[in-house]
């Protein structure tokens, strides 16, 4: 886990999407998130063998994908009985913030850089599958793929106009709705997808070969 100190940030791209506007000040507290995407060996770690099949199969150290939003609950769920933590997703706003660098951030329009290929997996590197955590240059905070190899879940629920009701303290997305948040791009996407920026949703029961997730924590909890 890296520890994030909070701050304030411009959450959202006049780039992008209407969904992505307006650009808006958000602060968010500090935290702890992921340095990599939970892997299948973790996945299989925490849960019985059998409950998942990823796409990629084989590969412990890549992202474990086909998972669905609830079974990422239940994998979180599991893992705080056996740990004794506060494991969860992490906030669209929080995963915005880790994915910027934090207070270190650079401006960068992916998560660790300007050139898509030193910092992420995507169409035009991956040769069509995932690749293990932490091959491509981190970001500010130390943090590895959060542009491309899978996108990760959010725990928000997805509104394209939540920016323009969005609070500005710790903000946690719309009380409801039927999609969730999915970031960062994948293996699949091009660079596009990569940009910090860009936001996607998902059905959060379907399970996709692209979409993977990282775990987050609040800082109350002693590292």
């Amino acid at each position: 886990m890296v520890f994030v100190k909070g701050g304030k940030f411009n959450m959202g791209s006049n780039l992008g999407g209407e969904d992505e506007r307006p650009v808006h000040q958000v602060s968010v507290s500090d935290f702890f998130i992921g340095k990599y995407e939970i892997t299948q060996y973790q996945w299989r770690s925490v849960m019985d063998k059998d409950t998942n099949k990823c796409y990629f199969e084989g590969c412990d150290s890549c992202p474990v994908e086909r998972v669905s939003w609830y079974n990422v609950e239940a994998f979180i769920n599991k893992l705080n009985e056996l740990t004794k933590m506060q494991y969860r997703l992490p906030t669209e706003a929080e995963w915005e913030y880790a994915a910027r660098g934090g207070l270190l951030s650079k401006g960068y329009k992916f998560s660790g850089g300007n050139i898509d290929w030193k910092v992420a997996w995507n169409v035009g590197n991956s040769k069509g599958t995932t690749h293990p955590a932490g091959r491509k240059e981190a970001n500010e905070l130390g943090i590895h793929d959060m542009s491309g190899n899978v996108f990760e879940w959010c725990s928000d629920f997805y509104s394209p106009t939540w920016y323009k009701e969005s609070g500005t303290e710790n903000p946690a997305g719309p009380s409801g709705g039927f999609f969730h948040i999915i970031r960062g791009g994948s293996w699949f996407y091009d660079n596009a997808g990569l940009r910090i920026a860009d936001r996607e949703s998902a059905n959060p029961s379907f399970r996709y070969g692209y979409v993977g997730f990282r775990v987050c924590r609040s800082s109350t909890n002693n590292e």
